[in-house]
């Protein structure tokens, strides 16, 4: 049985996407935003699952809403907000489906998850849209969403800080490549974080081997200035989600100062994030990737 956010609102711990899956074991994956709400469906789930019926729940689309006044369907939790969840029990015809989707993530692929009354397919091509929800009412919606991972990171650079930087971004669902000029880096050999290293004959191929996109996101943090600027010049013209540039203020306000000089816009410079980062004093390579992150998690979610 799946357990699926089709649409949130307000500060609802649920949001679109997140689901769940319970077999008939009771053994589940996945969170459709936690709590005494969370439990009260898994529990649910695992009774008709025992009872082995294929007669739908009643009401298999549940808004739940997060506030102990509202007159009916109260999740048990109080941080205001609601959220309408999916209970789809998937048949042996769907499994086929599940396969498609199953080998998509295994090679990196996107596609199109659909849910709609009594449905699920799946199509490998994606749509244009990472989520879309249409409800006229439980006998008329639609729920379609891009599998696969939405957002495409590329860190310039694969030294120590782009070592810990990759293995936080791969734990929030970012697809990684790293770029470096130098062959046999060992932070570059040691990680396994990154689901693609590549080692460049210059910065300058950037501007070839990177597109623009509104789910791309860009840090730059090779070993100096003179590298810095190279992959930066190559990348400024295209359109990304986020560009950030790794180093000291003096350096970075340089570097900005000289493109301003020689003509580049002021629109493509007030762009790049730098230096890249929440200003949190960071020092370690860990606080730095932590520090840029969490710039990059704003960017992502306030323009959602």
């Amino acid at each position: 049985m799946l357990l699926y956010v089709l649409e949130s609102k307000g500060s609802s711990p649920g949001r679109p996407g997140f689901f769940m899956a319970v077999n008939t074991d009771g053994e589940m994956e996945g969170s459709i935003g936690g709590g005494i709400m969370e439990h009260k469906f898994v529990e649910m789930v695992k009774e008709k699952l025992l009872a082995d019926s294929d007669e739908p729940l009643a009401g298999n689309i549940r808004k739940q809403h997060h506030d102990k006044s509202a007159v009916k369907n109260q999740s048990g939790m109080i941080c205001s907000g609601e959220q309408t969840i999916l209970l789809y029990k998937i048949k042996d015809p769907e499994k086929t489906f599940v396969q498609q989707i199953i080998l998509s993530l295994e090679e990196n692929r996107n596609g199109t998850l659909l849910l709609a009354p009594g449905k699920l397919s799946f199509d490998n091509a994606p749509p244009e849209r990472d989520i879309d929800f249409t409800f006229t009412s439980e006998e008329d919606w639609q729920y379609k969403e891009k599998t696969g991972y939405k957002n495409h990171l590329f860190i310039i650079g694969g030294g120590h800080c782009s070592l810990a930087f990759s293995r936080l971004m791969r734990s929030m669902d970012f697809y990684t490549c790293i770029y470096d000029e130098r062959t046999g880096l060992k932070t570059m050999v040691e990680n396994s974080a990154a689901h693609e290293k590549h080692v460049v004959s210059d910065y300058s191929v950037l501007k070839e081997l990177i597109s623009s996109g509104n789910n791309h996101y860009v840090v730059i943090m090779t070993f100096g200035y003179h590298t810095d600027d190279i992959a930066l010049r190559a990348l400024i013209g295209k359109d990304f989600k986020y560009i950030g540039l790794l180093g000291s203020r003096h350096k970075t306000e340089k570097m900005l100062a000289d493109y301003h000089k020689e003509g580049i816009a002021a629109e493509r410079l007030q762009r790049i994030h730098s230096p890249v980062g929440l200003a949190i004093k960071s020092q370690t390579p860990e606080e730095i990737a932590v520090s840029i992150a969490a710039e990059i998690i704003k960017t992502k979610n306030y323009d959602l």
